[in-house]
């Protein structure tokens, strides 16, 4: 696909490493016991696909004061989303390898949030 067809958060590469996070929950959930459908299962997915989507509505926003906002309710649903995993942990959904391997992930993740919204700030004060 050529760039001019791209949305512009389509090139960002923190919402190409959380769309891969997601992607990955997706597929793991289905392995989950049937009656977390609805409770571990589904909180999971919804905050891993909040990341994405918050990254993609703040970057659509105008002000850089609103783009900052949205990448902060992003950081708060990576911190969700690990929050989950934890429980699916303890509740013995997924292994020790599994939780470190996704941990080591999300802190990438989160390394590239916080660099962003650094990058944002910087901008509003330029502005």
């Amino acid at each position: 696909m050529k760039n001019e067809q791209l949305f512009g958060f389509e090139e960002l590469e923190i919402w190409k490493k959380s769309r891969v996070f997601k992607q990955q929950v997706a597929e793991m959930v289905k392995e989950f016991p049937v009656d977390e459908r609805y409770k571990l299962s589904d909180q999971l997915l919804r905050s891993s696909l909040s990341i994405n989507s918050l990254l993609e509505e703040g970057h659509g926003r105008y002000t850089f004061a609103d783009q900052i906002h949205y990448c902060i309710q992003a950081r708060g649903s990576l911190a969700e989303s690990f929050n989950h995993l934890v429980d699916a942990f303890d509740n013995g959904y997924i292994t020790e390898a599994s939780l470190t391997q996704l941990r080591t992930q999300l802190k990438e993740i989160e390394r590239m949030l916080n660099g962003y919204i650094h990058h944002l700030r910087k901008q509003k004060e330029n502005t």
